[in-house]
């Protein structure tokens, strides 16, 4: 039996019993690692992946691109309209803090890393994946104003980093030798054509899907396969014409959105699914190419403490400064801190680190790196979203009903992100949260 065959098992078993396994707080990241490690080149040598493979390479990217594109579609920014304040510090503000004190960090602890290459490591890591700790953006005991920034910020901060990973790969591939032009003239080149192929997919593609719509010439099923078909032309067009397919997956999904007014939440299941079913291929592979060749290798106490630092303090300590002002209570930001998961976006951006830089002796400790770092997420995240997420709430609710936290607000639409069922607490039309008694 093939070790795909088996990883098709893994997902069919998975797909029975996800509920069940998220009553006991394991999650699909948890699952998906675990059979990659255990399949992969580092266990039982059954799934012949390795990091030059064109196939692996691009189911994650293409992953990320459908990812990126349903993110920027469907994030309902007309919802946080008069109330932007929090996603808006966390994306503008504790963003750029974390990425600053990631590679200070990376710096200090790895001085032989130049300081391209340590901002390089902490872009990687900023971005947060909601999937990762899901039971936090959904559980209502949490306020909805919180559980809507953190959503916001996970929608969008992956679509923000992306462009200053491109950079940051250029400066270093300058540097190293790797590449003869200037590294300024090639991100900004890569960023410029992206744009362009956003601009004609999102605006065009929105146009005449909101045209076709309105004179009734498409189907459920039509729509949901012409918003996949414009999330993919977005990335391919892009890179065909030497952009940067995820800056334009993003940027042209934004368009898109705004060009449709954002009613493409039904239309957006199938892509929103598709990505989710490849996200686990996705993980699996991080199992099988980098955990589990990780922990095979002598396992150094550095770059373990780096990661720690990098879900904690790296992240904490920008959340907190973003939040001056906002009158939150301490134990909300602590909690907002803590829940920034790394996810799907910082595996897929590794990936293509080792694809444009290779894996030498001055990448290889990014790349461990990043690896502790997101294991460690996918387990701490994952295990102490349910428990944490259900005692913050608590005592929330024994609080003054008028602080800032139980301002009335609006559901988040909760992105399709997991088999537990969770999104089905969305709501398609809005409403408001009533303060705690």
């Amino acid at each position: 039996m093939s070790g795909f065959t088996v990883l098709t098992v893994v997902l069919v078993a998975y797909a029975l019993i996800a509920t069940k396994l998220d009553h006991w707080r394991i999650t699909a990241p948890m699952v998906f690692v675990l059979a990659g490690a255990i399949l992969g080149p580092a266990g039982l040598r059954m799934i012949p992946v390795a990091l030059d493979s064109e196939t692996t390479l691009t189911i994650t990217e293409l992953t990320l691109a459908l990812v990126l594109f349903a993110d920027a579609s469907t994030v309902r920014l007309r919802d946080v309209e008069g109330d932007s304040a929090l996603p808006t510090r966390l994306l503008f503000i504790g963003l750029p803090l974390t990425v600053i004190a990631g590679a200070v960090v990376a710096r200090l602890a790895y001085p032989d890393v130049g300081w391209a290459a340590a901002f390089l490591v902490a872009t990687i890591l900023a971005p947060t994946d909601a999937a990762l700790g899901l039971a936090v953006v959904t559980n209502r005991a949490v306020p909805v104003r919180i559980r809507r920034a953190l959503n916001v910020e996970s929608g969008l901060n992956d679509g923000i980093a992306t462009p200053f990973v491109t950079l940051f790969i250029a400066v270093v591939a300058a540097e190293d030798g790797l590449s003869a032009k200037s590294w300024g003239v090639e991100a900004l080149t890569q960023i410029g054509l992206a744009i362009l192929a956003a601009v004609v997919v999102g605006l065009l593609g929105g146009w005449l899907f909101t045209v076709a719509r309105e004179r009734g010439w498409t189907s459920g099923i039509s729509e949901s396969l012409a918003v996949l078909a414009l999330a993919l032309l977005a990335y391919e067009g892009s890179v065909s014409i030497g952009g940067n397919g995820f800056v334009a997956a993003f940027a042209g999904g934004l368009l898109f959105g705004a060009v449709t007014r954002g009613r493409v939440e039904r239309s957006m299941q199938f892509t929103e699914g598709l990505g989710l079913c490849s996200s686990f291929f996705v993980w699996a592979v991080f199992g099988a190419i980098f955990v589990g060749e990780v922990l095979r290798e002598d396992v150094s106490a550095l770059p373990i403490l780096y990661a720690v630092l990098s879900l904690t303090v790296v992240r904490l300590v920008p959340v907190a400064i973003a939040m001056i002002g906002t009158r939150l209570r301490g134990i909300t930001i602590a909690f907002m801190g803590w829940f920034g998961p790394r996810g799907l976006a910082s595996v897929v951006f590794t990936l293509i680190v080792i694809e444009e830089l290779g894996a030498d002796d001055s990448v290889h400790p990014l790349v461990v790196i990043a690896t502790w770092t997101i294991f460690l997420s996918v387990l701490l995240h994952g295990f102490s979203a349910t428990p944490l997420a259900a005692r913050y709430g608590a005592a929330i609710g024994r609080s003054d009903p008028d602080i800032p936290e139980l301002a009335p607000a609006q559901e988040p639409r909760i992105r399709l992100r997991d088999l537990a069922g969770r999104h089905h607490l969305e709501h398609d039309q809005g409403g408001t949260q009533p303060p705690s008694p």
